[in-house]
């Protein structure tokens, strides 16, 4: 027999198979190459804005500092700073905000450059209504005043909604800008977020509350050995055991509270065995940088020894800033350090560490003994332990 024709119908037929179409996907754009000139400007530039910012830093700082409620902000600064260091062991990580802080330091001299003819006009409209009370020549420069007065707010204002960068302030076309901005529409919904933006990123009540909480925590720890030293005129064997105690909690202090800040958990304060156990890992580190904490903390006693005017104030804190901030860079390095190490050092560095640290000690707790009898204020001045608590020369309460 022959076999069956085959049919169309018999034949398998594959399945098809539909590409999926990919989507469109823009060829990659070369970035211009800069050229040498302009690779160095950019440099300059940017090397210009960060040293900017560091002054403005501690500039504003100092200002916190004068305010009673603002001391806890810069101590909670000043810990933030040593923390981040501790987290990830680079010194770079501890200058948080500056390049921010340069534009809010850019704003306030480019308002303080526009305000010079403001200044002038108003030096010269009172003279003038001295010499002439009702005379047509105040009247003149009044309204000379008037009009200048009103384009600075106008220019300034502009200024701030562009962004707020110094060169907006020098510059003329701060109107035309204004006007095709609001052509664009959701003019107040965009200056709204902007101002809400760059409010809420300097995370203040962040801030303020570390400092509250590392203020408590390092307050807990001084408050007894404190008590105590401050009788030893009265009762020599009851000072020398404050002094002895305020010996062992200054070596302590200092790095419960950057443990503190670095994991943001107040307990932190309980751990003197974790301490102990980063002191063995990284034992040179923590007494170079406990020996310049306490170094850099000294010499500011003698700005306790007579109370200055309250319009000096400022000055004061900006160099106790000056001092202090450095001093708790060094403590969260040294604690960052100890953080990448897992055995540690030969016994030889630690007891030699332990020797240096403990002479220090010794020496800062004389000082601060001796404080009571030349500090203007006497034996409540113990209590401002700048090193430790806030970071000015004066109590909260002054």
């Amino acid at each position: 027999m022959s076999a069956p024709a085959l049919t169309l119908e018999d034949v398998p037929v594959a399945p098809m198979v539909v590409a999926e179409r990919l989507p469109d996907v823009p060829p990659p754009v070369a970035e211009p190459v800069r050229s040498l000139p302009r690779q160095a400007w950019d440099f300059v530039a940017s090397v210009t804005e960060w040293v900017f910012g560091l002054a403005a830093l501690i500039l504003g700082l100092a200002i916190l500092s004068a305010v009673p409620l603002g001391q806890f902000l810069t101590l909670g600064y000043l810990l933030e700073s040593s923390g981040r260091i501790a987290r990830t062991g680079r010194i770079r990580d501890g200058f948080i905000g500056v390049r921010r802080v340069a534009r809010f330091g850019g704003i306030a001299l480019g308002c303080g450059l526009c305000w010079l003819p403001v200044w002038a006009l108003s030096s010269a409209a009172s003279s003038a209504r001295i010499i002439d009370t009702s005379g047509r020549i105040a009247a003149q420069w009044e309204f000379a005043l008037t009009l200048v007065g009103v384009a600075f707010a106008l220019h300034v204002s502009t200024a701030l909604l562009r962004g707020g960068r110094f060169r907006y302030f020098l510059s003329p076309l701060n109107a035309v800008w204004l006007v095709r901005r609001m052509l664009k529409g959701n003019f107040y919904r965009d200056a709204r977020d902007g101002v809400w933006d760059a409010v809420v990123g300097l995370r203040l009540p962040y801030y303020f509350w570390l400092g509250v909480r590392g203020f408590v925590g390092g307050f807990l720890w001084l408050a007894f050995p404190l008590l105590l030293l401050g009788q030893g005129h009265k009762v020599v064997g009851v000072g020398l055991l404050g002094a002895a105690l305020l010996m062992l909690v200054v070596l302590y202090v200092p790095f419960l509270q950057t443990r503190f800040s670095r994991d943001n958990r107040f307990r932190a304060f309980r751990e003197l065995g974790s301490v102990r156990a980063d002191f063995r890992k990284a034992p040179i580190a923590f007494a170079f940088a406990f020996v310049l904490h306490l170094t850099f903390a000294i010499p500011l006693y003698l700005m306790k020894i007579e109370a200055i005017p309250k319009d000096l104030i400022f000055l004061e804190s900006l160099v106790f800033l000056a001092f202090m901030y450095p001093a708790r860079l060094l403590l969260g390095w040294a604690v960052g350090r100890a953080a990448k190490r897992d055995a540690p050092r030969h016994f030889v560095f630690r007891w030699a560490a332990r020797l240096v640290m403990l002479a220090a000690a010794a020496f800062y707790v004389l000082i601060v003994f001796g404080s009571q009898h030349l500090a203007w204020r006497g034996i409540p001045s113990l209590y401002e332990q700048h090193a430790f608590l806030l970071p000015v020369p004066f109590a909260l309460w002054d």
